[in-house]
């Protein structure tokens, strides 16, 4: 088979095992239909293998036109699925942390609605099928398409235990903060619709560089509309609020998919829309674009690190260091180069595995102590001398310890943007790393004062919605009294795949051809309208440097260090002042959050005129 013929198996086959769960569910086992679901996604990310390894080159874009519609004389109406090797490997790393997520809920998993074995395993397989057809849509209104699916079963899934008021709630901030972003997504592709009559990205791209000479206001507001959108999606602030919310109450396996690959999307989003769209004489000027991404970039990173440190509930410390690490991925985007792409890139895969491999260590405790909070859990992680080994190294790799591939994109990106970004990506790998550490070493080793022991008591407004007190077990039968098997091999290959990531050389040369295509926009527009091969300039690939090396290690010491100091501080007193008008932008509150929305419009628009 070709790899042409394989993309839309690629999006189709986790469609029909979604649809096969669905009307076989109630008459199948629980087993047989975790099974199912697991084999499914296996060969959704068999089929991805198959179509990134079949690739002729890392420059070649192999496309398909469903149900045979292509354009005629450079317009079209048809649905092309573009597999580029950036657009594969993405599809390649959602099914395989789908296939992880669903591994790691076998057999254990509690699924609420009784008699519907194979609602949790589906609603999984369609969250795949819309992440994979939003990798490869070839056409903007299909990548919307697929986009709003992805949200739509992340709702679902956020909320999936619907008899908890805070999962419902959670599950609507999701809801309504990420249909926000749908509405100017989709009034966005309406104006360039307005303007161009297409609604393919090459086609989009060719019609807006048949007039040179700058955008005006109707494609500006185009792309401001579109990207804050996918922004939403991507957390970054201000329109990340909802991320924290989501993952406090989503389904362990959901945080998974939502940290490790689902907010790399938004990032993965921007960069396709504009090196396709934008990126032309016609369309946003480079250094506009530029200033956009880097000044959201800085904003996030900081402010993600910041709060990432401030947390004691472990799912939204993990949330927030996603929030953090999403500005690093937009600063290293914001260079528009393929250098600051391929370190973006391998940063994305490293990071996906690095972060799922840590929510998976948080289920586990949630499952045997019914809590993610740290103070509570202070000391009895000692329980679980394996999970804190893979928490401890998640912490190190997050703070960009060589040989991890985190350390490698961190190094890479680092390079590209150059200047004081270094100083920067130091400083927010050093202080998501330290918090990750700060509460590997309170829980699985019992280190700083025991909680309650002459410290004040906590502020009133902690309660368990962000302190992860009396959290419900995620498994049937209540706690478990072991780690199974699954539970502890995920994470642990996980981890082991994200160490690959920096050590294996074909990997990232890989990468570094596959960035120089994605970022030549003239290229792409020849591969989908015209069916012309084109090579583009050919950059250094992705590389370990000695700086990079050290700078890693300067960020892992400070992690280190700054973990040490932290478990010296009682968790249970009163959080530092400067630290409140913080806490209350975080309020919970949807109507701030849709202001904040609005706001995070509006600065975009202001920063890309």
């Amino acid at each position: 088979m070709s790899v042409d013929r394989t993309l839309p198996l690629i999006v189709a086959a986790p469609l029909f095992g979604a649809a096969l769960l669905v009307g076989a569910g109630r008459r199948l086992p629980r087993s047989a239909a975790e099974v199912l679901g697991c084999l499914f996604a296996a060969g959704t990310a068999a089929l991805a293998l198959y179509a990134s390894a079949g690739t002729p080159s890392s420059t070649a874009r192999p496309l398909e036109w469903l149900g045979g519609w292509r354009p005629h004389g450079g317009a079209g109406v048809g649905i092309v699925l573009v597999g580029d090797r950036i657009g594969l490997g993405l599809a390649t790393l959602v099914s395989l942390l789908v296939v992880a997520a669903l591994a790691y809920a076998w057999r254990y998993f509690d699924e609420p609605p009784r008699r519907h074995a194979g609602s949790f395993p589906a609603l999984v397989l369609l969250f795949q099928a819309g992440m994979c057809g939003f990798a490869l849509a070839g056409d903007l209104f299909n990548a919307f398409v697929f986009f709003e699916l992805m949200g739509v079963v992340a709702y679902a899934l956020t909320g999936y235990r619907v008899e908890e008021a805070r999962a419902v709630q959670g599950a609507l901030v999701f809801g309504v903060v990420n249909s926000l972003g749908a509405y100017t997504t989709l009034l966005g592709i309406g104006l360039l619709y307005a303007r161009t009559g297409e609604l393919g990205l090459a086609q989009i791209g060719s019609a807006l560089d048949a007039h040179p000479g700058g955008p005006d206001a109707l494609v500006v507001a185009a792309f401001v509309l579109v990207a804050a959108g996918l922004l939403v999606k991507a957390a970054a602030v201000p329109f990340h609020f909802w991320l924290a919310d989501a993952h406090a109450v989503a389904p362990t396996p959901v945080c998974m998919l939502m940290s490790g690959v689902m907010v790399e999307l938004g990032v993965y989003g921007i960069a396709r829309v504009y090196w396709t769209v934008f990126a032309g004489p016609g369309g946003i000027p480079a250094p506009d674009a530029h200033r956009a991404l880097l000044a959201l970039g800085v904003l996030t990173a900081v402010l993600g690190a910041v709060m990432c440190g401030l947390q004691r509930h472990l799912k939204r410390l993990l949330a927030y260091s996603t929030v953090a690490h999403t500005g690093l991925f937009l600063i290293g985007l914001a260079v528009l180069t393929p250098e600051g792409l391929g370190g973006v890139a391998l940063y994305v895969l490293a990071h996906a595995g690095v972060k799922a491999a840590l929510f998976a260590c948080v289920g586990i405790l949630l499952d045997r102590f019914g809590s993610v909070d740290e103070p509570e859990l202070h000391g009895k992680g000692r329980q679980l001398p394996w999970v804190g080994v893979l928490f401890g190294t998640g912490g190190l790799a997050l703070a960009g310890l060589p040989p991890f591939g985190t350390a490698l994109g961190k190094a890479v990106t680092e390079e590209a943007v150059g200047g004081w970004a270094t100083a920067l990506f130091v400083v927010v790998s050093a202080v998501t790393g330290g918090a990750v550490l700060r509460a590997g070493a309170r829980v699985f080793l019992g280190l700083g004062p025991v909680p309650g022991s002459g410290a004040a008591s906590p502020p009133a407004a902690a309660d368990a919605e962000t302190t992860g007190k009396a959290e419900e077990p995620e498994t049937r039968g209540g706690r478990l009294s072991r780690a199974p098997v699954s539970m502890l091999a995920v994470p642990t290959a996980l981890l082991a795949g994200s160490l690959a990531v920096g050590l294996v050389p074909g990997l990232r040369t890989g990468i570094g051809r596959a960035a120089d295509a994605f970022t030549d926009h003239a290229g792409y527009l020849a591969a989908v309208l015209h069916g012309r091969a084109t090579e583009p300039a050919a950059t250094p690939p992705p590389h370990w440097t000695t700086a990079g090396v050290l700078w890693g290690l300067v960020a892992t010491a400070l992690a280190v260090g700054g973990a040490l100091l932290a478990v010296r501080r009682p968790l249970g007193a009163e959080p530092a002042r400067w630290t409140t008008p913080l806490r209350r932008l975080h309020s919970g509150h949807m109507g701030d959050y849709v202001a904040w929305f609005l706001a995070g419009v509006t600065l975009l628009g202001v920063l890309v005129v």
